[in-house]
């Protein structure tokens, strides 16, 4: 038997079976719900098509050779719900991803938790529902946390890891390492709604949206702002690094116009860019920020930074060698 299972066969079932199977690892997919025989086998061969036609796509794309397909695929064995026991009862973790409702989750947590060994690791995917409120539905709460994956869950490397306090350390050191052994970047956050990922991209969706509803810009200008502006610099530098290399300062007065400007509610900075401007920490050039400089070359970093942003453009095509001179 599998040593990993995702409960639920759908879109997140399939692609988190995908990230496994690619990754070398047997993986089963299990039926939550109880069918008859027709029934069943549809959504199998549903879930085995979308399979098929998501690693066919990587390998037109150059990400694997076609030849590995059915290897790949061969990895991701179906589980009816009838035989649901057998494979919970033997696997080290099980990721539910069920439909996203509690009373589904309820159930899902349920089964689970009457089949799983001690010692398994139990994660729900959930994108809204907060740890806490899916703690209380397990046996043994302390082995078990909020895995949440992006999708394509098979393609983005983040997995999002929220935790609740009675999780055990040990759990979520195995749950980091097993997601690392299959080429994720896991990253821990406490009990918030939205993780991290989810919680920062729907300020700028909802933001992108005011400003085609205002008239500001086209969707196909803001588009091209986003993937070549906002998008390559984000890519090379993180959020907060990012506030540190421009000067803590820079974010302080931009939002105070912003904020006077645009809306008080939306663009008004926290307490902490206050907080951090009266102390003079400015990020880099001031030697501390939300990171310590200290003892760091700042020359050395900011051409670290140059180089991977400069990557960025490149990978995207936009970088031109320099231009001959024109003059007579």
């Amino acid at each position: 038997m599998a040593r990993y299972v995702a409960f639920g066969a759908g879109r997140m079932g399939r692609g988190i079976a995908i990230a496994f199977a690619y990754a070398g690892h047997a993986i089963a997919l299990v039926d939550s719900r109880v069918r008859n025989a027709a029934a069943a086998e549809r959504l199998r061969a549903e879930a085995f098509a979308e399979i098929r036609q998501s690693l066919a796509i990587l390998a037109d794309l150059g990400a694997m050779d076609a030849s590995e397909i059915e290897s790949v695929a061969a990895r991701v064995h179906w589980v009816d719900a009838g035989d649901a026991p057998d494979a919970i009862g033997t696997a080290e973790m099980v990721f539910e991803g069920v439909p996203e409702t509690l009373a589904a989750k309820r159930d899902a947590l349920a089964e689970i938790g009457r089949h799983c060994t001690a010692d398994a690791v139990v994660t729900s995917t959930t994108s809204s529902i907060l740890v806490t409120q899916l703690a209380p539905l397990i046996a043994r709460p302390e082995r078990f946390l909020n895995l949440h994956w992006l999708n394509p869950a098979y393609l983005i490397p983040v997995v999002e890891l929220s935790v609740h306090p009675r999780t055990r350390a040990d759990v979520v050191e195995r749950t980091r390492a097993t997601m690392a052994a299959i080429g994720k970047l896991p990253v821990v956050c406490g009990i918030a709604p939205g993780y991290i990922v989810p919680r920062l991209q729907a300020l700028v969706m909802n933001e992108a949206a005011r400003m085609v509803e205002q008239g500001v810009a086209s969707a196909e200008e803001i588009d091209r702002a986003t993937r070549y502006g906002l998008g390559l610099r984000f890519a090379a530098i993180g959020v907060v690094e990012f506030i540190d290399f421009g000067g803590v300062d820079i974010l302080h007065h931009a939002s105070r116009e912003m904020a006077s400007s645009i809306d008080a509610a939306r663009y008004a900075a926290p307490a902490v860019i206050g907080t951090m401007v009266e102390q003079g920490h400015l990020g880099l050039k001031s030697g501390a920020g939300f990171y310590d400089y200290d003892g760091r070359d700042a020359a050395a970093y900011r051409r670290d930074v140059l180089g991977r942003t400069l990557a960025q453009v490149k990978g995207a095509g936009l970088w031109r060698p320099p231009a001959k001179d024109t003059l007579p």
